[in-house]
């Protein structure tokens, strides 16, 4: 069931309530058992994009024909590109132009944004990056913020979420590796926050359960962790040139928590060192040991 047919069922509340536990159970299924990651390093964006997705089998494996995608980098806060709080534009931008020649209809890219979006859009460079490769870079708008029941929901029942993520044929999750004050990291898991409506503060209490529970709506088909420049410390916002690294690594992998246990090592941590992760492995949401990952990792120093 593709996000479009996701929307018309939850139309009604009545008919989701009562049909919702199956929805959402197979929007949660989860990658297969050998789950793989592939890592690109020492590249410019674009290239490690395109190695990264290549070595997954090409962008024509998630997007085909026609589709409507859309890619969700985190660009919530008035940053440059240096300051490595938002995915890096050339990242944003290489992952839309892939999406266009597998032969996506349109390529929508946004973000409800934590400080003012304008400026967001503007400063992190992705929005004229976004749009120069052929995406339509919209603004978030309340009223297209829908609730969605969340019948296997363990603290969160349901949850407004933003109308074109739910109805998107594709949904890639781009986020960038940082980190952040209050979850340790973050990466493609909780990226999806900026897709919900709401007050998102009340999500901060019982975190892990209840981004596991939000991650019960989306399962994206694809994530690609910009690494490329990293944020080590004072995240999420950050500012302050000394805490950035420059790893020069893209990842990307079906499996979303196998990406973020991957994203976490560098940072010197494991996947199990972040509670959230820990939960959504728990879940059955992907693989948090990387003992049972299959990784693929390319430099393309060498190559």
């Amino acid at each position: 069931m593709n996000r479009r047919e996701f929307l018309k069922v939850t139309s009604a509340a009545a008919a989701l309530s009562a049909a919702g536990p199956m929805v959402l159970k197979g929007l949660a299924a989860t990658a297969s058992s050998k789950a793989e990651v592939v890592v690109a390093k020492n590249g410019s964006p674009a290239e490690l994009v395109r190695t990264v997705v290549d070595g997954l089998g090409g962008m024509g494996k998630f997007v085909s024909k026609g589709d409507v995608v859309v890619v969700k980098p985190n660009m919530g806060w008035d940053r440059r590109p240096e300051q490595a709080a938002n995915t890096n534009p050339e990242v944003v931008a290489e992952v839309v132009r892939l999406c266009y020649q597998a032969g996506a209809k349109e390529v929508r890219v946004f973000d409800r944004t934590c400080n003012r979006a304008r400026r967001c859009y503007l400063r992190s460079g992705i929005q004229k990056a976004a749009k120069a490769a052929g995406a339509k870079v919209t603004y978030c708008h309340e009223n297209k913020f829908k609730d969605v029941t969340i019948p296997e929901g363990e603290m969160l029942r349901s949850w407004p979420f933003y109308e074109d993520a739910l109805e998107a044929d594709v949904f890639i999750n781009v986020p960038i590796a940082k980190h952040h004050a209050m979850a340790g990291l973050t990466i493609g898991l909780k990226n999806i926050m900026g897709v919900i409506g709401g007050d998102r503060g009340k999500i901060h209490n019982h975190f892990p359960v209840k981004l596991a529970d939000l991650n019960l709506v989306l399962k994206p088909q694809l994530t690609i962790v910009d690494a490329y420049r990293i944020l080590v410390a004072n995240g999420p916002q950050g500012g302050n040139l000394r805490d950035v690294r420059t790893p020069k690594i893209v990842l990307a992998s079906v499996d979303r928590v196998a990406a973020d246990a991957y994203a976490a090592t560098l940072f010197g941590k494991k996947g199990t060192d972040l509670p959230y992760l820990v939960e959504a492995h728990r879940r059955g949401f992907g693989e948090i040991d990387l003992a049972k990952v299959a990784v693929k990792e390319v430099d393309l120093s060498s190559a």
